[in-house]
């Protein structure tokens, strides 16, 4: 039985056991797919089949489809006796740990997932369910782009989800998983959601392929080589997560699906776990040294704070001076940023004001409390850093804390020097609760710095020059950079116990919970770009 037969010999039947038949057999080849041998070379590739994705993503038995049995109505280039149920996109809901998650999935079995006005239309619909329900949107993207026989149809479709990308923006979650190819203006609805997921091997994006770019450059230069999963995790940033399979892959956006809210309008679930609120970080005085200018890896440090050692980091290869992840403190959700010693001693930079931008809109959209570890020399300095936008770039890191009204707490850990200080959560821009550990160091530059600066003449003048260097800097240490200097100022909350980190942010965030805050009334702010 064909695709062809179905409908004609379904118009005949006039016994309901028939037509029940009937159904079962269509739906099942539907499920099928319309050709065994598309599904033996998806599997040859080592990928998965759309269903089969669904499967791992979604609880057992959940997936409620949408529309599976929609054909395109597209004619010319053979299309008319070409026209396969789903037209090459599964949609449809289900549950993840119980809560509804809606999903559209690319079948590269047909059509080679490309984009027709059928498909789109599936899409639009399943998309626009998922705004009306509040609930968040997953997208595994494995298709070869607009589907050219369909025209200005196909591109009018991709319209449409770029709009309904938009519009959900900060009112669903939205997370992209890319599974295959996805190239042209197709790559645009991934990068307008809130994370990308790829897999090693098989995710490719770009807007003009190798063939293009070569003929137009003269650059050769692989599919992977050019927009490969490692590519877009660690140089362009456009990939958040970076998986080596796809069932970890799958397995990991269920697990970061349990730590977001379904909607804006909903705080992130609580799960109550093991770990005690009260927990002393007794490594935390070894993991952090008390020489300023010695590294070491804060990840440690988030480690002893978070609920059983957990955290899923974004952008973990991008931007790695700044931290950038998400955990649990007393089975609450939290998001972390903070400045990492071990790269580039933790500076701030055009990626690194960028990357850590994007995430604190992310959680205050999604009404995540915001825990700042600042331990920051400084943003970087030099000619490359100024001519590329830090001025600008650097402000979209500003811009998104004062604009944040989700809970926020800073805590400086050692040294917190001039813009870079300000930018990172300070009282002075809005942290609710602004702490530091005792040595730490809150000034517009280093001493040495400082020093040489404030007292150049002096040094200048002096017998023994490095002796009076050294003078002025235990001097400047004294008046303004000793750890109690800002708490005099009620620019510190308080100082506290390192150990005592974990609970007094537990404490801090409880009481936070309930912090209502309004912006002015606008349409829009107007982020630096």
């Amino acid at each position: 039985m064909t695709t062809a037969e179905l409908p004609a010999r379904t118009a005949g039947l006039s016994d309901p056991s028939d037509e029940l038949t009937e159904l079962a057999e269509l739906k099942k080849l539907v499920h099928q797919g319309p050709d065994p041998r598309a599904t033996e070379r998806q599997h040859a590739k080592g990928k998965l089949t759309a269903r089969e994705r669904i499967d791992l993503l979604l609880d057992k038995g959940s997936f409620t489809e949408v529309e599976p049995l929609r054909r395109h109505r597209a004619s010319g280039f053979g299309l008319e006796a070409k026209r396969p149920y789903t037209d090459g996109v599964v949609t449809g809901w289900g549950k993840v740990e119980g809560r509804t998650v809606f999903v559209y999935a690319h079948d590269f079995r047909i059509f080679g997932g490309a984009l027709g006005e059928a498909h789109a239309q599936k899409i639009h619909k399943i998309m626009d369910l998922a705004v009306a329900a509040g609930a968040p949107l997953v997208s595994l993207n494995d298709g070869a782009g607009a589907r050219i026989q369909e025209g200005v149809s196909a591109l009018a479709g991709y319209g449409g989800i770029f709009r309904r990308n938009t519009r959900a923006s900060g009112v669903i979650p939205q997370i992209s998983v890319m599974l295959g190819p996805c190239a042209g203006g197709a790559a645009y609805s991934p990068a307008l959601t809130d994370f990308v997921f790829a897999v090693r091997g098989i995710s490719q994006m770009f807007i003009t392929g190798p063939d293009v770019v070569q003929a137009v450059t003269g650059e050769e230069i692989s599919q992977d080589g050019l927009g490969g999963a490692d590519v877009h995790s660690g140089v362009s940033g456009v990939a958040h997560f970076v998986y080596d399979d796809e069932e970890t892959c799958l397995a990991e956006v269920r697990y970061l699906l349990c730590l977001l809210p379904a909607n804006n309008r909903e705080l992130p679930p609580s799960v109550r776990g093991a770990d005690p609120a009260d927990r002393p970080g007794e490594a935390l005085h070894e993991l952090v040294p008390a020489d300023a200018g010695r590294s070491y890896d804060i990840r440690l440090v988030i480690e002893e704070l978070v609920d059983d050692g957990e955290h899923m980091e974004v952008h973990a290869t991008w931007a790695p001076n700044l931290v950038c992840t998400l955990a649990r403190m007393d089975g609450e959700t939290v998001g972390i940023v903070a400045n990492q010693p071990a790269t580039m001693a933790g500076v701030l930079d055009i990626t690194a004001s960028e990357k850590g931008a994007r995430f604190v809109q992310f959680c205050d959209s999604f009404n995540i409390p915001l825990v700042t570890l600042v331990d920051v020399p400084g943003f970087l300095p030099g000619v490359r850093q100024e001519h590329e936008g830090i001025i600008r770039r650097g402000a979209k890191l500003l811009y998104a804390y004062c604009n944040a009204t989700v809970p926020r707490i800073s805590v400086v850990l050692r040294k917190a020097y001039g813009g870079a200080y300000i930018v990172m959560d300070s009282r002075s821009i809005g942290a609710d609760i602004a702490l530091a550990w005792p040595g730490n160091e809150i000034a517009v530059m280093g001493a040495e710095g400082a020093a040489n600066v404030v007292f150049r003449r002096e040094i200048a003048a002096a017998d023994d020059a490095e002796a009076m260097r050294r003078q002025k800097i235990e001097e400047y240490k004294k008046e303004l950079v000793h750890p109690y200097y800002a708490a005099e100022r009620g620019l510190v909350d308080d100082v506290i116990d390192p150990r005592e980190t974990r609970s007094v942010l537990i404490r801090s965030l409880a009481m936070l919970r309930t912090k209502d805050s309004d912006l002015p009334r606008r349409k829009h702010g107007n982020p630096p770009q």
